[in-house]
C-alpha cells in the first residue's frame, strides 16, 4: 500500500493466472481515502473486487472456448469425421490425414480456418475448472434426478457440493485437465489422516472420492474432452459395516411409548415416530405420505409407499403397509400427512434424534430414530413371519423370483397385529 498525492493506493503484481485478461504487469487500485487506518481496512475488499473482475473475464473466455470447441466437434461430425485433437490427428494413417486436409479446402475452395479447426483438431480445448465442472454436472446428470422431490434433490446435491469444496481446499480450483495424480493422492491423504485420527470412517472418504470422480468423468465424457483423468485406485478398504442397533421391545414399550414420553416433540414429528413403530417405514417415506397415500377408510387401514412427487429408494420400496395399534392412532390424527416435513425429512431425523438424546430415550449411544425400523424387522422375525412377507413389508428385494401377488392386506394386517404395540 502506497500513498500517491493525498490518496492511498494498493499496488500488487498481477497473478500469472490473470495475465491473459490483464495486460499490465502490476496494478494500482485507489482506496479513495487519505486515512491510513481506513485504507488498511479497505485493502482486502479492493483486491477481492479486482480478482472477481478478472475471474468474470476469464469465465467469459471459458464460455467462448466451450462454444467454439463444441462447434468444432459438431462440424467434424457433419463432415463425416470424428473430432480428434491435433495430437491424435497427426498420428492417423496417411490416407485419412490427407482426406481430412483435402476436405478443409474442398468446402470453400481454399483453406478455411473454421473447417481446419474442426477437421484437423486445432480448436482450443475449454479450460473448465473443478467448480465449473460441478455446474455443468447438474445439467449433464439431469436424467439421474428425474422424479426426485425438492428434498431428495437437495440431499442428492449436498454431498457432491461437499466433495468439490473439499477437493478445492486441498488442490485448488484448477482446470480439470490440469488435475494431476499428485492432486488426487493429496486429496486421498487428507481423508487418510482423518480416518487414522478416528474422526471419520473409510466410507466418508470413499463417498467424497466417488462423488468427485463421477463429476469429473461425467463432464469429461459428455463434453467429449478426452482428458486422461488420474482417478484410479484411490478408494479405502471398508472396515466392518456399522448399522444402527434395534430398540428392544421392552425399551419401546416402557420408554418410548410411556405416557407423556414424546410430549416434547412437535405433533407431526411425534406422529411420524409412532407411525414408524408398527410399520418400519423409512423416516423419509413417512414424511412424504399424503392424503392420497394414507388410506384410513379402506376396510384394512393402510399406507401406500409410492413415487408421488419423489423417487423411491429402490424399485422394491413400492408397497402397502397395514396400520395397526399406536401407528393407526397416529395417522388418524394426520390423515393428510405431514406438510412440515414433506420436503425436509433431514430436519425430521435431526429433530427426533436430538429429542431422544436429550430425554434419555436412546437405549445406547448408537441408537437413533432409524433403530425403530430395525426393531420392526426383528419383531417380525421373532413372530416367525415368512421371509417373503417380511421383505414385502420392509421394501426389500427378494433373493429369488417373485411369484404370485404375495400376501393380501388382510393377511398382513393379521400378522402385524400379533406384534404391534
Amino acid at each position: 500500500m502506497l500513498k500517491r498525492g493525498s490518496t492511498y493506493h494498493l499496488r500488487r503484481r498481477v497473478p500469472r493466472r490473470y495475465e491473459s485478461v490483464e495486460p499490465r504487469a502490476e496494478v494500482w487500485i485507489s482506496l479513495h481515502t487519505d486515512s491510513e487506518t481506513i485504507a488498511r481496512s479497505k485493502v482486502d475488499g479492493a483486491w477481492n473486487q479486482m480478482i472477481e473482475a478478472w475471474e468474470a473475464r476469464l469465465a467469459g473466455d471459458a464460455e467462448a472456448a466451450e462454444a467454439r470447441y463444441a462447434a468444432a466437434q459438431k462440424l467434424a461430425g457433419l463432415r463425416g469425421f470424428q473430432y480428434l485433437d491435433a495430437s491424435a490427428v497427426v498420428g492417423l494413417p496417411v490416407r485419412e490425414l490427407v482426406e481430412r486436409a483435402e476436405r478443409v479446402e474442398a468446402v470453400t475452395g481454399q483453406p478455411d480456418v473454421v473447417e481446419g479447426s474442426a477437421l484437423l483438431g486445432t480448436a482450443e480445448k475449454p479450460q473448465i475448472t473443478v467448480k465449473e465442472a460441478l455446474e455443468h454436472y447438474w445439467t449433464l446428470a439431469r436424467q439421474r434426478v428425474l422424479g426426485k422431490s425438492e428434498d431428495q434433490l437437495r440431499r442428492w446435491k449436498n454431498p457432491r457440493k461437499k466433495a468439490v469444496r473439499n477437493f478445492i481446499a486441498i488442490a485448488g480450483n484448477k482446470p480439470i485437465d490440469q488435475i494431476t495424480r499428485d492432486d488426487m493422492l493429496d486429496f486421498r491423504q487428507y481423508w487418510l489422516e482423518r480416518i487414522e485420527a478416528g474422526e471419520v470412517t473409510p466410507n466418508s472418504g470413499n463417498k467424497d472420492l466417488i462423488h468427485l470422480s463421477d463429476i469429473l468423468k461425467t463432464v469429461n465424457s459428455m463434453k467429449r474432452l478426452r482428458i486422461d483423468l488420474p482417478l484410479g485406485e484411490l478408494s479405502f478398504r471398508q472396515g466392518e459395516e456399522r448399522t444402527r442397533p434395534p430398540f428392544s421391545k421392552e425399551w419401546i414399550k416402557n420408554k418410548i411409548l410411556a405416557p407423556g414420553a414424546l410430549n416434547g416433540l412437535n405433533d407431526e414429528a411425534r406422529a411420524i415416530v409412532l407411525g414408524m413403530v408398527n410399520t418400519g417405514y423409512r423416516p423419509s417415506e413417512g414424511a412424504a405420505l399424503t392424503e392420497n397415500t394414507i388410506r384410513l377408510q379402506h376396510n384394512v387401514p393402510h399406507i401406500s409407499i409410492e413415487p408421488e412427487g419423489r423417487q423411491l429408494k429402490t424399485q422394491h420400496a413400492r408397497r402397502l403397509i397395514p396400520l395397526t395399534g399406536v401407528s393407526l392412532e397416529a395417522f388418524r390424527a394426520f390423515p393428510a400427512g405431514f406438510p412440515r416435513y414433506r420436503n425436509n425429512s433431514a430436519s425430521l431425523s435431526g429433530t427426533v434424534n436430538k429429542f431422544l438424546e436429550e430425554n434419555g430415550l436412546k437405549e445406547t449411544p448408537e441408537h437413533s430414530l432409524y433403530s425403530l425400523r430395525h426393531s420392526f424387522e426383528d419383531r417380525m422375525i421373532a413372530a416367525k413371519i415368512d421371509d417373503r412377507i417380511r421383505r414385502d413389508l420392509f421394501g426389500h428385494s427378494l433373493k429369488r423370483a417373485r411369484y404370485g401377488e404375495g400376501a393380501t392386506l388382510q393377511h398382513m394386517q393379521k400378522l402385524v397385529l400379533k406384534l404391534a404395540f
